[in-house]
C-alpha cells in the first residue's frame, strides 16, 4: 500500500437543526449541490468543489484497485463470455407481425424488430439502439409503444441517467421520424384507439409524475391538454391500458394506497371516470373482460389479496364481488386477463406457482416445478384473444427457459433457452433453500448456490445478498454473473428478509415503518445461521445490496460489523433521515408510507434515527466498504454515499478499505451499455475477491 495516496478528506462544515427536541448535526451537508435539479439535466453544472471531492475519491479507489486490473479483465471476459452477443428474444405475435428484440455482436444496445407472423422474414428494424446511442455518453431506452394500427412507434430514451425521458415518434414501416418531441416524460405512451393521439405523464422539476396529458399527433407539446392532475405530491401517477385495449387507466398510488381513473380508448376526449376513491391502506389494480372489470385488491382485510369482479357500467367498490377469495398465506402476486382465460401468479411458502382458470367453466389448474428454489415470471404477451400463455422459468442452476403453454391442452413448448456460450454444466452446482431462524421466532428463506465439492466446514467465504424493502421479492433465478464468484470458492446466498413479499404481504408489513429493524436483524440472523451451520464463519462474509438494499448494508455495518469482511453498497440509501426530512426531493413524500414522516411525527423521527446508517456512524472498526453512486441518480442522490463515506473516513478506527466510486455519467442503474455494465460488475466482484483474499484464485 506504500504507493497508494492518502484518501481524500472532506471538509467539515458544521450544520445543526432541531427536530422534535432532537439536535441533528450534519457536517457534510455541503456535498448536496444547491442546484441539484439543474445537475440532473446537465451534470456539467455540478459545483467545482463537490466535483473535486468526488473525482478525488474516484482517483483514490482507482489507485487502491489498480492491482486488480488483470483480475477485472479476467472477470469481464468471463461475464461477457456467458452472454450470447447476438442473442434475440422469443418473438411475440401480434396480429400480422411478430415482435422481438435482438443484439448484434459487439453491440451495447438492443435492436427492436418485427417480421411477418409465422415467417422467417423480411425483418424490419424498428429501432437500432446502437445507432441511436452513437456519440452519446449515456443512452437507455424507455418505453416503446406501438399505435393500434402498428404503423407508428412512440419511443423514448434517457440521455444522462436522470430518468427524464424524451419521447419521440417514428413511422414503423419507413423509419422516418416525426417532428413531435416531448420532454421530461416518464417514458411511456398509451395510445387512443384511433391512433391519432396518446396519453403520457409529465415529470415536474422535482422529478414527480403528477400530471397526465393527451398529445395529438402533429402538435406542439405546449398545446397538449391536461387530462388529470394529482395534487398530492406523495403519490405517483402512471398511464396504462387494459389487456383488452378498451380502457386507458390513470393509476395513482403510493406504497399502500391506490386510485384508478378510466378513459374509454375509443373516446379519448372524454373526462376520466373514477373506479373507486382512494382509501388509506387499500390497494387495487384493474383489468377488463367483456362486461366486467377484474380487480386485484386487499380490500376487506384481504392481506394477501383477492380477485373481484365489478360491472363496467358501475365499478364502484360496493359492487365488487369475490371471484378468487382471499386465502391467508397465499399471496396473489400478479394476474393476466385474456378473452377466455384468467391467469394468476401466486406465492406460498416463498415459492411461486401459476394458476390457470377457464373463465367459461371456472375450472382451474396449476403449473408448478420441483426444484428447491426457482423463479417464475410471465413472458411478453401482446394479444388478448389467445389460448397460449408465455412464461419464463429458471433457478440458480438452470438457465432461463421461455415456454409457450397451451392452456386448453395443458401442453408446453420450449421456445427459447438462455445460452451460455462459454459453457455451463448445471450438475456441477448445488441449489438449496434453507430456513434461518430469526430473532423473534420467524423463519427466513435463504437461497444458496455453490459448486459441488465446496467444503461445508466453515472455511468457504460467503457472498450474502439482500434487499428487503417496498415489498420487492428477490427471485431465486439464474444469474450468470455470480458464477464467477462460486467458481472461485464463494458460497452465494440470497436472504429473503422481511420488507419483501416472499412470504406474503405480512412479510412486507413487518419489515417497514416502525418495524423496519426486522429487515436488518433478519439479514444478521441469516449471516449468523449460515456461519453456525458451517457454510462459512463469522468475519468471512461479503455482503452486497443496492438502493434500499444499500441502506441495509449501512445498517448492518453499524449493527454487526464483526460478521462481515466486506460490505458492498451500490447506490445506497444511507442518509434516510435527512432525505425524509426534505420534502423537495423527488421521492420523499411518496416514501413516507414506507419509512414514516419524520417532519410531522416525533415517533417516526426517532424510529428512523435509530437505524439511519449515516446518522449511526460512530468511532469504531468497520469492515472493508465499497460504496457506489451515480451523479444523476434521482432515486438515491449522489450525495448520500458521498456523505456516508466522508463521515466514515472521519470516525472509523480501523485500517480496512473504504472506497467511493461515483459514476459521473450515469444514474441509479449504472452504465447503460450491456458491456459497460459488465465492467462495473467486474469491478464490484474484484473488490469482494480482493477483501476475501481470492484475487489469485482461478
Amino acid at each position: 500500500m506504500a504507493d497508494i495516496p492518502k484518501p481524500p478528506r472532506a471538509q467539515k462544515r458544521p450544520r445543526a437543526e432541531t427536530w422534535h427536541g432532537h439536535e441533528k448535526r450534519d457536517d457534510y451537508h455541503w456535498l448536496k449541490a444547491p442546484n441539484w435539479q439543474e445537475v440532473m439535466h446537465d451534470p456539467s453544472l455540478l459545483p467545482a468543489e463537490i466535483r473535486a471531492f468526488l473525482e478525488g475519491e474516484n482517483a483514490y479507489h482507482e489507485a487502491v484497485m489498480a492491482g486488480t486490473k488483470a483480475l477485472q479483465e479476467t472477470l469481464f471476459a468471463e461475464l461477457k463470455g456467458r452472454i450470447r452477443e447476438d442473442d434475440s428474444s422469443a418473438p411475440a405475435p401480434d396480429g400480422a407481425w411478430e415482435y422481438y428484440s435482438r443484439y448484434v455482436t459487439g453491440g451495447q444496445h438492443p435492436l427492436y424488430c418485427r417480421k411477418p407472423r409465422g415467417k422467417d422474414g423480411p425483418e424490419q428494424i424498428l429501432l437500432d439502439g446502437n445507432a441511436l446511442a452513437k456519440d452519446r455518453g449515456y443512452f437507455r431506452f424507455g418505453g416503446i409503444d406501438l399505435s393500434p394500427g402498428q404503423n407508428l412507434i412512440a419511443w423514448s430514451f434517457d440521455g444522462n441517467g436522470s430518468e427524464f425521458y424524451e419521447l419521440r415518434l417514428r413511422d414503423a414501416a419507413t423509419g422516418a421520424g416525426h417532428k413531435d418531441v416531448l420532454e421530461n416524460t416518464t417514458g411511456e405512451a398509451t395510445w387512443a384507439a384511433d391512433g391519432g393521439s396518446f396519453f403520457y405523464t409529465l415529470q415536474d422539476d422535482n422529478h414527480r409524475p403528477l400530471k397526465t396529458f393527451r398529445h395529438i399527433l402533429g402538435t406542439e407539446q405546449s398545446a397538449d391538454a391536461l387530462v388529470h392532475e394529482e395534487k398530492d405530491a406523495g403519490k405517483f401517477t402512471g398511464v396504462g391500458m387494459t389487456s383488452s385495449e378498451q380502457w386507458i387507466t390513470i393509476d395513482i398510488h403510493d406504497h399502500d394506497t391506490s386510485e384508478i381513473w378510466l378513459i374509454d380508448a375509443k373516446k379519448p376526449d372524454e373526462k376520466p371516470r373514477l373506479v373507486a376513491p382512494r382509501a388509506e391502506g387499500i390497494e387495487y389494480d384493474i383489468e377488463h373482460r367483456a362486461d366486467q372489470f377484474i380487480i386485484r385488491t386487499n380490500e376487506g382485510g384481504a392481506e394477501d389479496y383477492k380477485l373481484v369482479t365489478a360491472p363496467v357500467s358501475d365499478p364502484r367498490r360496493e359492487n365488487w364481488r369475490d371471484l378468487i377469495p382471499h386465502r391467508p398465506g397465499v399471496f396473489i402476486v400478479s394476474y393476466i386477463v385474456l378473452k377466455d382465460w384468467l391467469v394468476r401468479m401466486e406465492r406460498e411458502n416463498a415459492l411461486p406457482r401459476i394458476v390457470v382458470r377457464n373463465m367459461e367453466t371456472g375450472e382451474e389448474h396449476a403449473i408448478a416445478f420441483d426444484e428447491e428454489a426457482y423463479s417464475l415470471g410471465f413472458g411478453e404477451m401482446r394479444e388478448f384473444d389467445t389460448g397460449t400463455l408465455r412464461f419464463i422459468y429458471s433457478s440458480p442452476t438452470t438457465p432461463a427457459q421461455v415456454f409457450d403453454y397451451d392452456m386448453k391442452t395443458r401442453t408446453r413448448v420450449l421456445r427459447k433457452t438462455q445460452e451460455v456460450p462459454s459453457g455451463h454444466d448445471p450438475s456441477q452446482y448445488v441449489t438449496r433453500r434453507l430456513m434461518a431462524p430469526a430473532h423473534d421466532g420467524e423463519t427466513i428463506p435463504v437461497t444458496l448456490l455453490y459448486r459441488k465439492g465446496t467444503k461445508l466446514d466453515g472455511s468457504a467465504p460467503l457472498w450474502l445478498y439482500g434487499y428487503g424493502s417496498y415489498g420487492i421479492s428477490l427471485p431465486a433465478g439464474f444469474n450468470t454473473n455470480i458464477l464467477s464468484l462460486v467458481d472461485r470458492g464463494f458460497i452465494h446466498a440470497t436472504a429473503h428478509i422481511r420488507g419483501g413479499q416472499e412470504k406474503g404481504r405480512r412479510w412486507y408489513k413487518t419489515g417497514k415503518m416502525d418495524m423496519k429493524q426486522n429487515t436488518f436483524r433478519d439479514f444478521i440472523s441469516c449471516a449468523e445461521f449460515l456461519a453456525r451451520e458451517g457454510f462459512t464463519r463469522k468475519g468471512n462474509i461479503v455482503a452486497q445490496g443496492g438502493s434500499a438494499g444499500g441502506m441495509l448494508m449501512g445498517a448492518v455495518a453499524n449493527m454487526a460489523p464483526e460478521l462481515f469482511r466486506g460490505i458492498i453498497a451500490e447506490v445506497p440509501f444511507v442518509d434516510v433521515l435527512t432525505t425524509m426530512l426534505d420534502d423537495t426531493l423527488p421521492l420523499t413524500p411518496p416514501e413516507w408510507p414506507e419509512w414514516g414522516n419524520p417532519i410531522e411525527s416525533k415517533e417516526a423521527y426517532e424510529n428512523i434515527m435509530a437505524y439511519s446508517p449515516y446518522d449511526r456512524v460512530e468511532a469504531r472498526a468497520y469492515p472493508n466498504i465499497l460504496a457506489v453512486g451515480g451523479l444523476t441518480d434521482p432515486r438515491v442522490t449522489y450525495w448520500e454515499p458521498a456523505k456516508w463515506v466522508a463521515k466514515l473516513r472521519e470516525l472509523k478506527t480501523d485500517d480496512n478499505l473504504l472506497l467511493l466510486k461515483t459514476n459521473m455519467g450515469a444514474g441509479h442503474g449504472g452504465a447503460s451499455g450491456r458491456f459497460d455494465r459488465l465492467r462495473e460488475v467486474a469491478f464490484v466482484h474484484a473488490f469482494g475477491l480482493k477483501v476475501a483474499g481470492l484475487t489469485d484464485a482461478r
